[in-house]
């Protein structure tokens, strides 16, 4: 067996491991100040003779096996893994027979019994260059973050390629039967179907936007361009674009409270948050839209004062099961429609910029949005 074998180290109290050599916590190579049940990855450490001292609590929620059961224990009882050919890890690797010059085993997908899938990766600790192997250094991670965040890439690429196909579809077909049959329509179908190949070209442009942003999101990227924003004036443009655009003026009702401190924020953000948040109340809720600007307490700690808008409708709401997800990736209302991307990247938005939003039942039934940004003046005029 490639993991030693020889007696067990002398005997434990409670399941303990031996107290630490000097300098070192429990063998670990960890500063002693650092208590390793306190940090995020499992953590298992051989000795020189293969015998496990070190088994931290992540390690025993990751194995479902308790320390006490793994502590003395040889490293490959106490950890039995196998590679997802079946092949026995420990007797693969043989960390303390194999070639001297070896330092580390890659992080690699690995089974415990069961089949549970685990991330493993090893370090091998000598006192010289090529001398005998020290100790074993271990750590496990769980691959269910990983399985999350591969499931929610695969669901983005599936949602874009459902949405990118409908409006391609639509432009191909437009302009080759237009390139094709040019002198048989008339100036108002050939018009008709240049404004289908138009709209359909903004759809793929918003959707490309909107991949950006959530690429900027997810990656800590989204730059912020702060000016002076006035709020009530920003409201006051995509109502009237909605006017403009056929709805009805008493749909909408805008109250502003003042004196409002001054907004220092990313104007086009800022009209990105109010756009979709509207827009949803106008496409999903009913009744009137109310759109109240107040001061408000600001969201991040050393600055007294902020602004805070919120977008409520008279329709049926969000139900309550349904509220913890709006703001996730993919979530769409009753309604279908859309990439269920929008509340996502508004969330995004106001966090990049401090702030907070919350989404709840309005006064009057429908769905109520509330955010509220940091006053966040530049250093230099405060």
């Amino acid at each position: 067996m490639g993991v030693g074998t020889s007696s067990a180290p002398e005997a434990r109290q409670a399941g303990r491991p031996p107290a630490p050599r000097s300098g070192d916590a429990a063998g670990t190579g960890i500063d002693p100040g650092i208590d390793p049940d306190e940090l995020p990855d499992g953590l298992v450490v051989a000795d020189e003779h293969g015998r496990v001292v070190r088994f931290n609590a992540v390690a025993e929620r990751i194995t479902a096996r308790r320390a006490a059961d793994a502590l003395g224990r040889s490293l490959d009882a106490a950890l039995p893994l196998e590679d997802l050919e079946g092949r026995r890890w420990w007797q693969l690797t043989d960390p303390y027979g194999g070639l001297a010059i070896r330092v580390r085993q890659p992080e690699r997908n690995l089974l415990l019994p069961g089949g549970r899938e685990v991330l493993v990766s090893a370090r091998y600790v000598r006192d010289l260059p090529t001398g005998p192997v020290r100790r074993v250094v271990v750590t496990l991670r769980d691959t269910e973050a990983r399985r999350r965040t591969e499931r929610s890439h695969a669901e983005l690429i599936a949602t874009v390629a459902h949405e990118l196909r409908s409006p391609l579809t639509s432009v191909k077909g437009f302009t080759a039967t237009l390139l094709a049959k040019w002198e048989r329509f008339t100036d108002d179908q050939k018009r008709l179907m240049l404004e289908t190949v138009d709209a359909d070209a903004d759809r793929v442009t918003r959707l490309i936007a909107e991949l950006l942003d959530i690429s900027r999101i997810d990656s800590g990227r989204l730059e912020l361009r702060r000016q002076p924003v006035d709020i009530g004036a920003a409201v006051g443009r995509h109502i009237q674009a909605y006017v403009a655009a056929g709805q009805s003026a008493d749909r909408f009702l805008l109250r502003l409270a003042q004196p409002l401190p001054d907004l220092w924020a990313d104007p086009d953000k800022v009209d990105q948050v109010l756009s979709n948040l509207i827009e949803n109340a106008v496409r999903h809720g009913e009744g009137t839209v109310t759109i109240d600007i107040t001061p408000a307490p600001s969201p991040r700690e050393g600055e007294e004062s902020g602004t805070s808008v919120t977008v409520s409708d008279e329709g049926p709401g969000i139900p309550e099961e349904s509220m913890n997800r709006v703001f996730t990736r993919f979530w769409r209302g009753s309604k279908r429609g859309g990439t269920g991307l929008g509340l996502y990247i508004v969330k995004g938005i106001v966090e990049a910029h401090g702030g907070t939003i919350t989404v709840g039942r309005g006064p009057r039934g429908g769905a109520e949005f509330r955010f509220t940004l940091p006053v966040a003046a530049p250093a230099y005029l405060t």
